[in-house]
């Protein structure tokens, strides 16, 4: 129900993108949140409280958390789906705590680069507090603009951790390591398969690798944003479409970044267009703004569109 593609290895800028497949609309909103802002994690009797260190563009699922952004340092996070029953989270074990809903917001406050993630990934302990009356299973992307990147798992109790620049397609279940298994069975991964067609999370971690391998050297930043957003649009799922198990899972929306310039941007699919905001505007801002993105008519640079708001999660 989403994908992730990262593409780091072209010389002119580090983009990314990923889609929000969903069942209904998660009403998702776009906030500028300023360093300097104390969160909390919403977690348990031991929920974490911490203060920002970095301001970030984030988009928020049902104002109850943050599934993706970008921080004032190039640096992403991207929360999709996990099936529940692939997922167990650490036992209380004197940790601060940090709800999955709040897992992005978290790293994208507080980490600039992937290594530093990575080497603080036990600080806290992830909960898994129900959402909307749901238990929601979620694993982690994040990505730098040094072309780093890494895919965490909460499984069998503890956080597994896949890093390196090479871990650039993430999708849904089943976990990572079958997903890179299943992958060896298509060409030009190792297999004689060629790429599937389906809108399953398999198939689609295929696509979205298949496609990355075979895109050409940009010329410009435009092309670099242009060419994963190309990619994101053949793995989304287009409106009214039937999932293998005869419901409906639409796109509803995608988000990207460039994270060599700190620009983030976002288009509904229900819309034509898509816009950004320009990080490096906003990032010495001590004011926390709000954007819609379900507004059909925005197109373009909306840096300066984001309206003074009062955080509500």
């Amino acid at each position: 129900m989403c994908t992730r593609i990262f593409w780091n290895d072209n010389a002119v800028a580090k983009t990314v993108t990923r889609c929000m497949d969903w069942a209904v609309s998660d009403e998702p909103e776009l906030w500028f949140v300023p360093r300097g802002t104390t969160r909390n994690g919403n977690g348990d009797e031991a929920s974490h409280s911490w203060t920002s260190r970095y301001s970030s563009v984030a988009t928020s699922m049902w104002s109850m958390g943050t599934v993706d952004g970008l921080n004032e340092n190039g640096f992403g996070a991207h929360a999709l789906y996990l099936n529940p029953e692939d997922v167990s989270f650490p036992e209380n074990d004197g940790r601060p705590s940090v709800a999955n809903a709040m897992w992005v917001q978290y790293l994208l406050d507080n980490y600039g680069t992937v290594a530093e993630a990575v080497a603080d990934v036990d600080r806290v302990r992830i909960t898994s507090p129900l959402f909307r009356g749901m238990e929601l299973g979620v694993h982690i992307a994040i990505e730098d603009a040094s072309g780093d990147s890494a895919i965490i798992e909460p499984l069998n109790g503890t956080l597994v951790v896949h890093h390196g620049p090479q871990y650039t397609v993430m999708a849904n279940s089943p976990t990572f390591d079958e997903q890179l298994e299943n992958l060896k069975l298509y060409r030009p991964f190792g297999g004689e398969l060629p790429p599937p067609g389906d809108i399953t999370s398999a198939d689609r971690f295929v696509r979205a690798a298949y496609f990355l391998n075979y895109l050409p050297e940009p010329e410009n930043t435009e092309e670099a944003v242009a060419g994963v957003f190309q990619l994101i649009a053949n793995v989304s799922v287009p409106y009214g479409a039937p999932y293998s198990t005869g419901d409906v899972y639409p796109t509803w929306w995608r988000a990207g970044a460039d994270l060599t310039n700190r620009i983030y941007y976002f288009g509904s699919t229900r819309s034509p267009n898509i816009f950004w905001i320009e990080l490096d505007e906003l990032a010495d801002s001590q004011e926390i703004r709000k954007l819609d993105p379900r507004e059909l008519t925005l197109v373009g640079d909306q840096t300066s569109h984001l309206a003074p708001a009062e955080l509500v999660y």
